[in-house]
């Protein structure tokens, strides 16, 4: 079992909680640290796929605003630019050189957003299932969807904002010109709190939700850095929203998009009562990796 230490960083506007696993063989065969990346996920979330990868010295971290990692500053949202230049002192801070990436959802547009910058930080990056809408055909639509979920959680709190987030996770293809028409389901049906508690900090509703999915990547960047990138998507996610949006990120840098087992959770081994392919899932990171070295 690896031993895990917990250190904090301070950045700009915020106090950063991250932890390294130090496994038995890490380090024996030369390999960089692996730097496990999500958002508004935090570090619980890579539980499981930090097990899969005992011969190799594993970094997690909760992004600013989330678990451990308080805002300083008192800002209600956070941008890629932001977690970019977090990750940037997080990989500077464990000083051993460039880092190989694995960043999911949130966590791969701010991964991409760091490549962009700092790209001789990372040797690898595999960024699974990014939510940009900003680079889908239906991009137009696909942010005014997007806007209208935070909109709703400012004016009407958690449950009917998360509702409309779920149905967006859900669906397969674009984007409908008249999105707004559709019907909308009660947070009672999902179990979600149908009265309004006032509070108005969710890291995915109100911190990320609007420049997550607002942001565009710099492709001429991206090409130009010397980072290996492998853009991903699960298999079981073909035609949802993060994963049509894998496959844009993907055609403009020229590449292929690489499937992975499972789902956008794919990962997951249980973590907030989900259940993914970690096995399979390890081992498809693992030979993306390989394609990196």
């Amino acid at each position: 079992m690896p031993e895990i230490e917990t250190r904090t960083l301070d950045a700009v506007g915020a106090t950063l909680g991250y932890d390294i696993r130090s496994g038995t063989n890490a380090g024996a065969a030369g390999e960089p640290a692996l730097l496990l990346v999500g958002s508004p996920m935090d570090a619980t979330g890579f539980a499981t796929l930090a097990s899969y990868f005992t011969d190799r010295t594993v970094v997690t971290y909760d992004p600013r605003g989330v678990g451990r990692s308080r805002r300083t500053d008192g800002a209600p949202e956070n941008t890629p630019e932001e977690h970019a230049d977090d990750l940037r002192r997080l990989i500077e801070a464990l000083g051993t050189g460039p880092v190989d990436v694995f960043a999911s959802s949130g966590g791969a547009v701010n991964a991409l957003a760091l490549v962009e910058r700092h790209g001789p930080l990372v040797r690898t990056l595999v960024a699974h299932e990014p939510p940009t809408a900003d680079v889908l055909p239906d991009r137009k639509v696909a942010l005014e969807v997007c806007a209208d979920i935070h909109a709703t959680y400012l004016r009407d709190g958690m449950g009917p904002a998360m509702v409309k987030f779920f149905a967006v996770a859900a669906r397969k293809g674009p984007f409908p010109a008249d999105w707004a028409g559709e019907p909308v389901p009660s947070p009672a049906q999902f179990g979600l709190p149908t009265e309004d508690d006032g509070s108005r900090d969710d890291p995915l509703l109100g911190q990320n939700m609007r420049a997550c999915t607002g942001y565009r990547p710099g492709f001429d960047a991206l090409r130009a850095a010397p980072t290996h990138i492998v853009i991903a998507a699960g298999k079981e996610s073909e035609g949802e929203f993060p994963a049509r949006a894998a496959a844009e990120i993907a055609a403009s840098l020229g590449t292929e998009l690489s499937v992975f087992p499972s789902h956008h959770g794919g990962f997951l081994g249980g973590e907030y009562g989900q259940q993914g392919a970690p096995a399979e899932f390890a081992e498809a990171l693992r030979e993306a990796l390989r394609t990196g070295e």
